[in-house]
């Protein structure tokens, strides 16, 4: 039997979500809560449940902030975000905060059925427009890293092995030595890395790379 904890600040609400639940014969609602405060003050007195289904927008203590307090003291609770808000920003905190995955308040019994199932195995079940939206999070957060990480400047790999070596102090001579090519090679390749930061000293190259995630 999955014991479960729901927590939303409004009574019809809530007792909507439980009647679902509770439509499944291997769940059962334990206790029902109308604010994070809540809930956390009734884990700490030893409220023992498997699953919290969490509200985000809640007076005293909101779903998200309730979910980061719980979490850093009972790493093991699972929860589950429930609300009518489907924007990314809420999405990106509730994600940040801990939760093992975000359904909507309309979900049919089934799908609410399945989402508890599925995060009692360790997997994270989302609303379909909730993993669309996760979906675009992610790739907007790999375009920054890309370009981050791959600006404009365009350095071959040896003009980076170049500064790598550079930012440990190494002299034109011992970056010779080290690579196998001539000092006056050395030389072009740091022009040439020059040119493509629009910067004027090893120490501003170096700055620079590092700003840019390139070192």
């Amino acid at each position: 039997m999955i014991k479960i904890a729901v927590v939303d600040d409004i009574k019809t609400v809530r007792s909507t979500i439980v009647s679902k639940i509770q439509l499944s014969k291997d769940m059962k609602v334990v206790k029902e809560f109308s604010t994070g405060r809540e809930v956390l003050h009734a884990m700490m007195q030893g409220l023992e449940v498997d699953v919290i289904i969490m509200d985000i927008e809640m007076p005293d203590m909101d779903g998200i902030e309730a979910t980061e307090k719980i979490l850093a003291k009972y790493a093991d609770t699972k929860i589950l975000m429930c609300t009518v808000f489907d924007d990314e920003t809420n999405l990106f905190k509730a994600i940040c905060a801990g939760a093992k995955g975000y359904l909507l308040k309309d979900e049919k019994p089934e799908k609410i059925h399945r989402a508890i199932f599925e995060t009692m195995e360790g997997g994270s079940a989302m609303s379909a427009s909730i993993a669309l939206k996760s979906l675009n999070l992610i790739k907007n957060a790999t375009l920054k890293v890309k370009q981050a990480v791959n600006p404009d400047s365009n350095l071959t790999k040896r003009e980076i092995e170049m500064l790598e070596l550079i930012a440990k102090g190494m002299s034109y001579e011992q970056v010779a030595d080290s690579t196998g090519i001539s000092y006056g090679t050395v030389r072009k390749h740091l022009e040439n890395i020059y040119k493509k930061l629009n910067v004027h000293s090893k120490l501003e190259a170096v700055n620079k790379a590092q700003k840019d995630g390139l070192l």
